[in-house]
């Protein structure tokens, strides 16, 4: 008798669960036909689910559909997830690929504070920066690529009850200016401030989604004017999306 591949089993039993949780309950036909698989298997992994207690069946209609076993399973990861934690080995190591000072944010109302801070190992002009400063979210980099992943409706919201004032020459200062950039930001993936918030420092960030896809974090790299021409800015974005897909990813939400 041939034995099954425990590694295709495994593969199988949780493309089962997946359409059961996405598609609610559904006959054994149906999820035969959805997946592509014979009835025999999947009929055979779903008495495993239902062994374990992920998945059960219906009395009257004979449907199959999850239990809530799975959120136990989430609600104990999200109690254990520390968002920093995840955070800081990816902004260590995007230090090492740029050698630029890289910060990591909190939204916190209509601004934004520096949780997190990895200084560059190259030679560095001083920045204002520091964990636990507070600065508004349309003059920073990491503000605005918070606010590009919200509504327009929140985001005019957010700009009413700031106190516009501009830090430099450069600072946006009229929410017509934002929503352009907002929409800039939208289609390239990632935020700039340019010189906006300090002068002679600027900032290539990007927003990262959290499990429910909610925008409360973001990370920036930061640097001297002199380092940061536009062809610079263009091979950092490189890396600052490859880091806010895989720290997304492992925060368990795609991002777009």
């Amino acid at each position: 008798m041939p034995q099954t591949n425990p590694v295709q089993s495994a593969e199988r039993i949780f493309e089962i669960l997946e359409a059961l949780v996405q598609n609610g309950p559904v006959t054994l036909t149906e999820l035969s036909t959805r997946l592509s698989l014979h009835k025999s298997t999947v009929h055979r992994l779903l008495k495993s689910l239902i062994l374990m207690g992920y998945a059960r069946q219906e009395e009257e209609s004979g449907k199959y559909l999850p239990t809530y076993k799975i959120l136990g399973l989430a609600g104990m990861l999200l109690s254990k997830l520390d968002i920093l934690a995840v955070a800081h080995p990816y902004l260590e190591r995007l230090m090492r690929q740029t050698h630029e000072t890289v910060h990591f944010v909190q939204r916190e109302n209509t601004h934004i504070v520096y949780v997190d801070k990895v200084e560059s190992d190259a030679n560095s002009i001083r920045m204002v920066s520091r964990i636990g400063l507070r600065q508004p979210m349309y003059s920073t980099g990491v503000g605005k690529a918070i606010l590009a992943q919200m509504k327009d409706s929140e985001i005019r919201e957010v700009w009413k009850q700031s106190k516009i004032r501009p830090f430099t020459p450069h600072t946006i200062v009229t929410l017509e200016q934002l929503m352009d950039e907002i929409e800039l930001i939208r289609r390239q993936g990632y935020a700039l401030d340019n010189e906006e918030n300090e002068l002679g420092v600027r900032c290539i960030a990007a927003c990262v989604t959290d499990f429910y896809g909610r925008a409360s974090n973001a990370f920036s790299i930061s640097a001297p004017v002199s380092r940061m021409s536009d062809e610079r800015v263009l091979e950092l974005s490189e890396y600052v999306l490859e880091t806010k897909r895989g720290l997304s990813q492992e925060l368990g939400f795609s991002g777009k």
